[in-house]
């Protein structure tokens, strides 16, 4: 290659190629969250609503989240231990008695789902706080099928209902509060409550830990309904 051809190349061709390399990695790296949020725009500009094993719904998929405006059924992961949130269309197994203090312990359940803290709750109609954690993360390849999982939390707004399915009842909550907090806090995890109380945590801005976003909801309802003798 001659000396002219070589500096072209360092000069000219060199940079494009890095510029190249480096839209198509934040591209990889920022496509699930552009995806997420192009969705919930177009979601809510159709006015879609996500409603819980609806026979006449249209089945889950990407081509129904995108494409149609018709009401869409989501049917839950399990029932043993899941959550899901129509308003954000999450649908998620959740990992029971996870530490929050053992790394590598939780980053392996996050794969699988999301992590209930091994400190915290099971859902029950008794006081006590179900602490329920997931990622929000840009570096799906390394985290696993639910690694972003809660990259829409933060649209939820007071008043939206979250279902936790455990031990075939379906536990439903309603949005209370929502707040970002510094770094890591421990206090939503060990607050006392005095009430059946749903905690959910991720990261915010997604694949930071800036801070946390902590959501709050409490129990409105348990189905099937309990059957009572006159």
């Amino acid at each position: 290659m001659s000396m002219k051809k070589l500096r072209r190349f360092y000069f000219f061709t060199l940079p494009k190629i890095l510029i190249l390399f480096g839209f198509l990695a934040l591209v990889l790296a920022y496509g699930p969250i552009i995806k997420d949020e192009i969705w919930f725009a177009l979601k809510e500009a159709k006015s879609q609503v996500f409603v819980l094993e609806d026979p006449q719904a249209q089945k889950d998929s990407v081509f129904a989240r995108f494409l149609t405006s018709k009401p869409i059924s989501i049917d839950p992961i399990n029932k043993d231990f899941s959550i899901v949130i129509e308003r954000i269309g999450v649908n998620a197994p959740v990992i029971a008695d996870v530490s929050v203090t053992d790394e590598a312990a939780y980053n392996e359940a996050l794969k699988n789902g999301v992590a209930h803290a091994l400190t915290s709750n099971y859902p029950s109609k008794e006081p006590g706080n179900v602490y329920l954690f997931a990622h929000a993360s840009i570096n799906f390849w390394q985290l696993g099928n639910y690694a972003t999982v809660f990259n829409l939390l933060r649209k939820l707004d007071n008043g939206d209902k979250i279902h936790i399915f455990y031990d075939q009842k379906d536990y439903v909550y309603k949005v209370v509060n929502k707040e970002y907090l510094k770094g890591w806090n421990t206090y939503p995890l060990t607050r006392p409550v005095i009430e059946p109380t749903l905690t959910l945590q991720t990261c915010d801005p997604p694949g930071t830990t800036i801070n946390r976003l902590v959501v709050t909801a409490i129990l409105v309802d348990v189905l099937p309904k309990e059957e009572t003798l006159d």
